[in-house]
């Protein structure tokens, strides 16, 4: 079944065109061969050597194709090969292209890559960009996200204790990290380190209060350091097994690890905003692409229930319980998307959308993951089979509710900030 995307009203033609392009090309070049380009990974150690190569040269060639449609990496500016488009444009492309599960990376923007490039052109110096930046982008090199510790909290980034030292002119950093992400195939990480600012190195101490109100400033100076993969001292212990099966999620230990001082990014102690520059928009992201995946869920759960005879003949369609699935699902797609859509307005309008992002970054996932469920449940044996991409979307819909934040943390950041209204004297506004 095809992504049906017609140009909504309300939206400038821009947009319109946009999401058409990207559906197009996720209904004629990617639906029709994914089980090609995925299929093997669900029992990879067994797959041939010519079906990986058959399945990388289809992407080559998918990725070609959505270069010349000048569809690539919409997070990036044009003079990086991207498509330079704004928040909110961005937004709307990713709700289309996660239809397909996976196809995301045929579109250049994928995790961690497209997180870390977008903190790369921000803080990155020139030298940095063309360093570091400019091969990332072109494909040429893969990256990580080197920030959870396994001994800490990974919802308190006061917690972290790896630690960067200036000796000289170079960071000796010691820690214990793990889900550093892409951690197998990276040629560098960027690594969150606790750090003291240096002479003369100043920013910005209310970016923690900024968030939650707190008047403990031990995380204030954090700083994000790029560490080559290859540099002496950096061992990758393994990668960590993610629901039952290998991940490149590595667990990472840093043993006087040194780089020089001009590889940390921004200014010393600007590392928890960096994090949160990147969290925010990506918790927007990973939402609209959440419900990209509803979509291709309940457009899976309709199939199944009008083909599927069951009881004499009877259509699943024609079983109230089923009937039942039909108009939960459409509610959690149409409040989860509406939901995203206004919290993405209001971040590329500049007003405050903290509490938004919390609220989406609960529901949405919960959402998902009600409907997947009853996806799978409609498709009975084969919704946990290989053949579906259901199983593996349920799976990530569990994850979306511990990553970037737990529910627990983000529903009681979103009971302070709203609290703090009421007692300066305010109603909660909700039409804004």
């Amino acid at each position: 079944m095809s992504m049906n995307v017609k140009p909504v009203p309300a939206l400038d033609n821009k947009i319109n065109d946009i999401r058409l392009a990207t559906a197009e090309v996720v209904n004629e070049r990617i639906l029709p061969v994914e089980r090609r380009l995925w299929g093997w990974l669900a029992d990879s150690a067994n797959a041939t050597e010519e079906v990986k190569e058959e399945a990388k040269e289809l992407r080559v060639e998918i990725q070609n194709h959505i270069k010349a449609e000048k569809l690539w990496a919409p997070h990036l500016p044009e003079e990086f090969g991207g498509m330079g488009l704004s928040f909110l444009q961005h937004a709307y492309m990713n709700e289309v292209l996660a239809y397909s599960p996976g196809a995301a990376g045929l579109f250049g923007v994928v995790a961690p890559n497209s997180g870390n490039q977008k903190i790369l052109l921000k803080y990155g110096t020139a030298d940095q960009h063309e360093q570091w930046l400019r091969p990332l982008t072109e494909g040429r090199t893969q990256s990580g996200f080197s920030m959870t510790e396994p001994m800490n909290p990974g919802s308190d980034p006061r917690s972290l204790t790896t630690r960067a030292v200036l000796e000289g002119g170079e960071w000796v950093i010691n820690g214990h990290k793990w889900f550093t992400s892409n951690g197998l195939a990276a040629d560098f990480f960027i690594v969150m380190c606790r750090t003291n600012n240096a002479a003369g190195d100043t920013f910005a101490k209310d970016t923690l209060d900024k968030d939650i109100g707190a008047t403990d400033r031990r995380n204030d100076a954090m700083t994000q350091i790029i560490v080559p993969t290859d540099t002496p001292g950096l061992n990758i212990v393994r990668g960590v097994p993610v629901w039952g099966k290998a991940s490149s999620h590595c667990e990472v230990i840093y043993d006087n690890v040194r780089v020089p001082k001009e590889n940390q990014l921004g200014g010393t102690g600007s590392g928890h905003q960096a994090a949160q520059d990147r969290l925010g928009a990506g918790r927007i992201f990973h939402c609209m692409n959440s419900i990209g995946s509803m979509w291709r869920a309940y457009d899976l759960m309709i199939e199944r229930m009008t083909t599927r005879e069951v009881h004499g003949g009877e259509k699943l369609e024609e079983k109230q319980f089923m009937q039942g699935f039909i108009a939960d699902s459409y509610m959690d797609i149409q409040s989860a998307r509406l939901m995203t859509i206004h919290t993405a307005e209001k971040m590329e309008s500049g007003a405050d959308p903290r509490t938004d992002i919390s609220a989406i970054k609960v529901f949405v996932p919960a959402a998902y993951h009600r409907v997947v469920d009853r996806a799978i449940q409609t498709w009975g044996a084969a919704g946990v089979s290989g053949d579906l991409p259901l199983a593996g979307m349920y799976q990530g819909a569990r994850t979306l509710r511990i990553a970037d934040g737990p529910d627990e943390v983000h529903k009681i950041l979103m009971a302070k900030l709203i609290l703090r209204r009421y007692h300066a004297g305010e109603s909660w506004d909700f039409g804004n």
